[in-house]
C-alpha cells in the first residue's frame, strides 16, 4: 500500500518471531483498506467516537475468522466489511 504499512508489516511479523511464531508480513489490499477506513469514519460519527480504532480492530479479527471457515478473496472480504459499514450507517 505505502513505504510506512510495508514497514509496519515487517515490523508485526519481526515481534511474532520474537514470540516463537513465524508469519508473513501482513500486506493491506486497496479495496480492503478502503473498507476499513469507511468503517472508521461511520464509527466515529457515532456517541461512542472513540470506539473507531477498536472497531476496526474488531472487523479485522472477523473478517480473518470468517476466512478461516471459508477462502475469500480481497474483494469478498471488502463486501464483507461494506456490508457491516452499510447496516450500521442505516441506523438511527
Amino acid at each position: 500500500m505505502n513505504d510506512w504499512f510495508e514497514a509496519l508489516g515487517r515490523r508485526l511479523a519481526e515481534a511474532a518471531g520474537d514470540r516463537g511464531a513465524k508469519i508473513a508480513p501482513p500486506e493491506l489490499d486497496p479495496q480492503v483498506s478502503d473498507e476499513v477506513l469507511e468503517l472508521a469514519r461511520v464509527a466515529a460519527h457515532t456517541k461512542e467516537r472513540r470506539f473507531a480504532p477498536l472497531a476496526c480492530f474488531m472487523a479485522g479479527v472477523a473478517v480473518e475468522r470468517l476466512s478461516h471457515a471459508r477462502s475469500l478473496s480481497a474483494a469478498e472480504e471488502a463486501a464483507y466489511l461494506r456490508s457491516i459499514r452499510e447496516s450500521l450507517e442505516a441506523e438511527p
